[in-house]
């Protein structure tokens, strides 16, 4: 039987509908803030949140964690790549919408003091900041051993950017070229399936590959936003892969194609074969070797590439609204909106 997300135990339709749920109520807090100082910009359900600071400053918001990847980081005692995880899965969030990203407060919860495991997520934080430039300028330490089964940790992050070059997609256009950028392997994102497929017994090279750092984008994509390049949208892949992609063409109405991705890892192919997982779920669910979209004019495609080394051309924008994934056997329906 072919392994899925959902059989894993996480539905990712049924999480977007409860995402949308969330929206809904949640956004009618805006309301308090209107005509004030933080008043909500109205860029919703995007990478991170924005809030009006004056002066034409935006101030992004945004909260993630590594999910289950800390089960994989308690079965090896290495806990320094998860540090790093945490402040990439925020800080490739901020600069989807433009934002520099500039501060991070963490918060770990744990079974029990244990010291080896809080310095080595701390030194992975400190390293986290160190490549994306980010002060980690406060943090909470709980102990909850009636909660917490090992640890758990996540953080929130703000980010500054002019309103006026807050990137939302909306300008994405058919014909634009789309600029992918590696991963280094699986991230933070579909560990709940890589692990019931790779983990059912203790496999010290598998649990290795799993535990490899999200990459930090932060520094090529800046170094772009400051040269001449118009930047019409960009893509973290996480979870629910190129799935993701809709966040952009549903605002822009537009699709994409994917004929060119960056090979995968040796990692996705062994829970693709082990698993026996079909490729449109693995696209649906792993970022496949590239971990950022970027989507900019055709004119602008060379100067993207030679800004950021190893970037390249992975596909093109097109007028159905969909995502399509061409592999070396197949094209794939990821999405359809």
């Amino acid at each position: 039987m072919a392994f899925t997300y959902a059989k894993a135990g996480v539905d990712i339709r049924r999480v977007k509908r409860l995402h949308g749920d969330i929206d809904k109520l949640l956004s009618k807090t805006f309301t308090t803030r209107k005509g004030r100082f933080g008043q909500v910009l109205d860029v919703r359900q995007h990478y991170a949140g924005l809030i009006d600071i004056g002066h034409g400053q935006a101030l992004a918001l945004h909260s993630d964690g590594v999910g289950t990847k800390v089960l994989v980081s308690l079965m090896l005692k290495k806990y320094e790549g998860v540090g790093i995880d945490c402040v990439a899965m925020n800080v490739n969030d901020l600069i989807c919408v433009g934002a520099e990203p500039v501060a991070l407060v963490d918060y770990l919860a744990v079974e029990r003091p244990d010291q080896r495991l809080v310095e080595g997520v701390m030194r992975g934080l400190h390293q986290g900041a160190l490549q994306s430039g980010v002060a980690i300028v406060s943090g909470e330490t709980a102990i909850m051993p009636d909660v917490i089964e090992g640890f758990d940790l996540s953080a929130t992050s703000i980010g500054i950017v002019k309103k006026t070059r807050i990137i939302e997609g909306n300008k994405t256009r058919v014909g634009d070229s789309i600029i992918g950028l590696p991963s280094t392997g699986i991230h933070s994102n579909g560990l709940t399936l890589a692990r019931k497929v790779l983990l059912k017994k203790f496999n010290r090279r598998a649990a290795e590959m799993l535990l490899t750092p999200t990459r930090i984008y932060v520094k090529p994509i800046m170094k772009l936003l400051k040269s001449t390049v118009n930047v019409h949208g960009m893509a973290h892949i996480t979870g629910g892969a190129y799935s993701k992609l809709k966040r952009i063409g549903t605002r822009a109405n537009v699709g994409f194609y994917l004929d060119n991705l960056l090979p995968p890892q040796e990692v996705f192919m062994l829970i693709q074969k082990k698993g026996r997982i079909t490729d449109r779920e693995m696209y649906r669910t792993f970022n496949m070797g590239t971990g950022f979209l970027i989507m900019v004019r055709k004119s602008d495609e060379k100067k993207t590439l030679m800004t950021i080394p190893r970037s390249r051309v992975v596909g093109e924008v097109i007028q159905e609204q969909e995502v399509i994934v061409k592999t070396h056997s197949d094209e794939l329906q990821i999405e359809r909106w």
